[in-house]
């Protein structure tokens, strides 16, 4: 048996603090797990997003002992729409529909808010007796048998393992010196809270516009949560106009199926990108979430994707644990490696190939993929299919993903 040495995971989000719960579950209290993170220091939290949270993750977050937490406040998606048209068109008419369950009484997603997720998150870990640090990695050196990692407090901790999961723009991925490759696309997302006369009972919308998707994604009580796709120019246009003038925006694409709509939060714009590191691991380092990977979120799989890496390496550790092996040794990270990079580079190539097909003024290409869409709408075992696929159950699935415990 090799002696174990403590597991530090860089970046207090939603990746990092459920592979930490992940961890604890299946290792049991004997093997620290440290999570460090400055932004562990401002609670609650302030996010306004909301975020998609397929079946596979909800059944993850259910097995660690999180869903209870935020189950009152998800909104379960019942049905989607699908629709291709320009902004002044008078009729926007559905070219796809999806209803129905994963399982019997499963919707395929739920809603949730982030700062409720991530309190709950962070709620739990605490209560598990995960190591919380407000502060952040700074350096490490890896050694054969372990890796020490510096923290910003002056700390240096002896782990077998060192996890980053400190986003897209990764200090710890950087100084491991891995690449990416990918590109900016010329989008922004603008995210906002919209509040609605009618009820939406459930339903989330996705219009095909020129400029990019706009979706309307259903929160609990009268709201929606959108994400609404321009080129950066003119996204930086909108959210810098005063409350009428966007209003006037908003409800030119928003349409008044919903009755008045109302902005319920300042609109804010995040640049859209795709990029996948060209290794998802090193020397006892590996990479998750946003570190690992960067979609377009035409589909809705970003943090979906995170999750399912630390679904999969949270069973390669536990299992190389319960085999007496070294968590940080190279065997063992290959294994998470070629379990998530393939699956990632697929759903990084399918979004955007959907961004090209999808954002454009082509009336040709427009006519191609209605046609598509409208092929798709009529045979059950193909939207079955993507259904499946868009929940996260297709493939080679992770234990916590089908709802298993470590």
């Amino acid at each position: 048996m090799s002696a174990q040495r403590s597991i530090v995971i860089g970046g207090g989000a939603f990746a990092g603090l459920a592979l930490a719960l992940a961890l604890r579950q299946g290792l049991g209290p004997d093997i620290p797990v440290i999570v460090a993170d400055p932004a562990l220091a401002s609670r609650p939290s302030r996010d306004p997003r909301a975020t998609a949270i397929v079946a596979a993750c909800r059944r993850l977050f259910d097995a660690i002992g999180i869903w209870d937490q935020v189950a009152a406040g998800a909104q379960p998606i019942t049905d989607m729409v699908v629709t291709d048209s320009k902004v002044e068109d008078a009729t926007r008419p559905v070219f796809l529909t999806f209803a129905g369950d994963v399982e019997p009484g499963e919707p395929f997603a739920h809603m949730v808010e982030n700062r409720h997720l991530i309190d709950a998150l962070v709620a739990r870990t605490e209560a598990e007796g995960i190591d919380l640090r407000a502060t952040a990695v700074t350096g490490f050196e890896s050694r054969s048998d372990g890796v020490d990692v510096t923290l910003a407090d002056g700390n240096v901790i002896e782990a077998s393992l060192l996890v980053a999961a400190d986003g897209a723009r990764s200090r710890l991925r950087e100084r491991a010196g891995i690449a990416t490759h990918g590109w900016d696309y010329d989008q922004s997302g603008i995210v906002v809270t919209v509040g609605h006369e009618r009820a939406h009972h459930g339903r989330a919308e996705e219009h095909f516009l020129p400029a990019g998707p706009f979706a309307i994604l259903p929160l609990t009580g009268n709201r929606s949560s959108l994400v609404w796709t321009e080129k950066r120019a003119e996204a930086a246009r909108i959210v810098a106009l005063s409350e009428e003038e966007f209003h006037g925006e908003l409800e030119q694409r928003f349409g008044l199926h919903l009755g008045e709509i109302k902005a319920l939060d300042r609109p804010r714009a995040f640049p859209l990108g795709y990029f996948v590191a060209r290794s998802f691991i090193g020397e006892r380092l590996a990479l998750v979430g946003d570190a690992a990977h960067v979609i377009h979120p035409i589909a809705g799989q970003g943090l979906n994707m995170g999750l399912k890496d630390v679904a999969a390496l949270a069973e390669v550790i536990v299992d190389a644990a319960r085999l007496g092996m070294d968590l940080g040794q190279a065997d063992v990270l290959e294994r998470y490696q070629r379990w998530r990079r393939f699956d990632t580079m697929a759903m990084g190539l399918a979004t955007n190939s959907l961004n090209l097909l999808f954002s454009n003024e082509s009336t040709l290409l427009r006519t191609v993929r209605d046609i598509g869409l409208g092929l798709v709408d009529r045979a059950p075992p193909l939207k079955s299919l993507f259904i499946r696929q868009a929940a996260g159950l297709s493939g080679e699935v992770p234990r916590l993903l089908k709802g298993e415990a470590l």
